[in-house]
């Protein structure tokens, strides 16, 4: 009982006792958890009395508490502050995880009970929620081998248990790429870059115990390093080391991990009898088919593509001003682009990102919480997992909801990117359990203390990822399995996508967009600038995620790949990629595709979602941004309803009708 997880937690609020947690906690509680989970099947598997709901679903939405509760913290700062130890033991956990589940459904006489509930499910008196859970239940199980020979289920478990190893090694490699890599850089290398940058690089320099300033490929320094240096040689240097990352022939590289992984998948489907990985992947998405994916994608590519092409030519004209011969280059487009937004929007990204704290901003995504949903923030008293990461009491009408932490730094022990995930999901099945629910984000630390400055693509990413949250703490169903962000992976970037909308209201900027040293609001012309400037480059953006999804559908629709590098580079020759632009992710570093199986597939949902997102802020903008009934159908059709519901009906619910992709692209610009 001396091990945190296996005694009951007397902090506030539940919140896991950090403190008392050491790795040596996190095998032994693992071990403990498998063996209550297996226990628990084992007894509902075996149960002489005839298959219920109760004895059987709910059954087995309780029996791995404990396996839930270690694994929600281990993998919560797994991944925010890794050491050896416990990317050893991710490494350990996997491959055990995905044989643990093959067990679960290559159980013949668990899967016969649910089969029996599934087929006789009109006479079982079920709500509409039971009747979900049953049904994703049962497909789980299908889709998992359950009706497979017990030779292809033991082919299948393999399979599973190679994947997930892979995964593992993938993320880890990248993270260890993406920490090895560094730029020591001169007082001289840094002329031309505006002093948030400078610090930045500073920072980053102590941080890896330097005497000076280096460049690393967080997304915090090199994307104001590409927007701002002069130095062509070393926004050439800069731009190589991000593209390269997962690929540089070491220890580190991806490009075998990512090609057995893509023939893994195929071998699973097939198995399971589709035609491909993405025909058995999208089944179960909105989008069905990876023609009606590839029908939104191109839809939007071709717009995007002349937009870019027509932005290129005026950038190239400004390198040839410059004196440079040659062709615009992708280390070339930051630059004159920033250059170019000055010129035509009068923005200055130094100018602007005084205006942008990040204290500020949070304040600003709670206040628009507690405009629309009546959510109140309070700071916690609690010890986390690190010194840089917060937390807060979240209530309404004085009743406490959720606790919120937010991580917001970059660090060596980060993986890149933002994420949200719950450490606890909320559930009512065995009792009223609150979430606690986790944003990560990689944004510079300022030295001493000096405030901490975002760019505008920072607080949209604050905003997106407490889009996330928001759907996890508003979250208010039976079932753990259908609670928060469970939906369907093109779904589940509506609420976050969505949410980013509101840092765009002109009220919101007035309010919490203050400067760091005057506390002066952000002048009425530079908001009127940066509102207006909201489709600038879009083209440039648009396209480099476009030719993303579509290499990674491409990936997985038909046989897959010998070799992705090659597949990745016939993609974008398919599709005339413009010279200059690049592409989000490159197959050694596509974590969303190769570090899980998440977004396998399914690195399109961010655009279709945002479909439906830029038509469910319509609904806003018809009424008013903060509108009291707007808010109120939105929390209770979709934010509230997890995966309680087919998304179509959740959605349609809310809307009264599907959309078209015609609000996204007028938002982008490409109308």
């Amino acid at each position: 009982m001396t091990n945190p997880f296996l005694r009951p937690w007397t902090t506030t609020f539940d919140i896991p006792p950090f403190v008392e947690i050491s790795d040596d906690h996190f095998k032994p509680a693992f071990e403990a958890g498998l063996a209550e989970g297996r226990a628990g099947i084992k007894a509902i598997a075996e149960n002489p009395e005839a298959p219920s709901f109760e004895n059987t679903i709910a059954a087995m939405e309780t029996c791995e508490d404990l396996l839930s509760k270690v694994l929600g913290v281990f993998y919560g700062i797994a991944g925010a502050d890794s050491n050896d130890v416990r990317e050893g033991l991710q490494r350990d956990f996997g491959p055990i995880l995905a044989d643990y589940s093959s067990e679960i459904t290559a159980n013949a006489a668990l899967f016969e009970r649910i089969e029996t509930l599934w087929n006789t499910r009109d006479t079982l008196d079920l709500d509409a929620e039971q009747l979900r859970v049953l049904m994703l239940t049962h497909r789980s199980f299908v889709r998992s081998g359950a009706r497979l020979s017990p030779e292809d289920k033991a082919r299948m478990a393999k399979i599973q248990s190679r994947l997930s190893t892979l995964g593992t090694e993938f993320s880890q490699n990248l993270l260890g790429d993406e920490s090895d890599w560094f730029l020591e850089v001169s007082d001289a290398d840094m002329i031309g870059l505006p002093e948030f940058a400078r610090d930045a690089m500073r920072a980053a320099g102590a941080a890896k115990k330097l005497d000076g300033p280096c460049l690393t490929t967080s997304r915090s320094l090199f994307v104001p390093f590409l927007q701002f240096s002069p130095r062509r040689d070393l926004r050439a240097a800069v731009f190589d080391a991000w593209k390269s990352r997962g690929a540089r022939g070491k220890d580190n590289d991806n490009r075998a991990h990512s090609a057995e992984i893509l023939k893994l998948r195929e071998e699973r489907a097939k198995l399971l009898g589709y035609d491909s990985f993405a025909a058995f992947k999208l089944e179960t998405q909105m989008a069905k088919t990876p023609d009606a994916v590839r029908d939104l994608l191109m839809e939007v590519w071709t717009p995007a593509k002349a937009a870019a092409e027509k932005d290129g030519a005026i950038l190239q004209n400004m390198l040839h001003a410059d004196g440079h011969t040659g062709p615009l280059e992708p280390w070339d487009w930051r630059y004159y682009s920033e250059k170019r937004r000055k010129i035509e929007h009068d923005l200055d990204e130094a100018e602007l990102k005084p205006y942008l704290q990040l204290d500020r901003m949070i304040e600003a995504a709670f206040a628009c919480a507690t405009r629309l949903f009546n959510l109140e923030f309070e700071p916690l008293d609690a010890a986390l997992y690190h010194d840089d990461v917060r937390g807060w009491n979240v209530t309404r009408d004085g009743e406490h909801l959720a606790v919120f932490i937010g991580d917001y730094f970059a660090r060596g022990s980060k993986r890149s990117g933002a994420w949200c995930t719950a450490m606890r999901s909320q559930k009512k099945l065995g009792g009223d359990t609150k979430p606690i629910v986790l944003n990560v984000c990689n944004f510079a630390k300022a030295s001493g203390d000096k405030p901490n400055l975002l760019s505008y693509d920072d607080a949209r990413t604050l905003f997106h990822e407490f889009g996330h949250a928001l759907h996890q703490m508003l979250s208010d169903v039976t079932f753990e399995s259908i609670s928060g962000t469970s939906v369907a992976r093109d779904f589940v970037e509506l609420p976050s996508q969505l949410y980013e909308h509101w840092l765009e209201v002109p009220v919101v900027l007035q309010e919490f967009a203050t400067h760091a040293e005057t506390g002066e609001p952000m002048p009425a012309d530079m908001l009127k600038r940066l509102l207006d400037a909201q489709t600038y480059d879009q083209g440039y953006t648009t396209v480099g995620y476009v030719a993303s999804a579509l290499t990674d559908l491409n990936f997985h629709d038909g046989d897959a790949p010998a070799d992705p590098m090659q597949s990745q580079a016939e993609t974008l020759d398919q599709l005339g990629m413009p010279q200059a632009t690049t592409m989000f992710h490159e197959a050694p570093h596509f974590q969303h595709v190769f570090a899980g199986d998440g977004y396998s597939c399914g690195y399109y949902s961010y655009m279709w979602s945002e479909v439906m997102d830029a038509d469910a802020f319509e609904a806003f903008k018809e009424a008013d941004p903060f509108d009291a009934q707007t808010a109120k159908r939105l929390e209770t059709h979709i934010l509230s309803a997890g995966g309680s519901a087919d998304p179509e009906a959740l959605y349609t619910a809310f809307r009264g009708r599907m959309p078209g992709p015609e609000a996204m692209l007028k938002g982008r610009g490409l109308a």
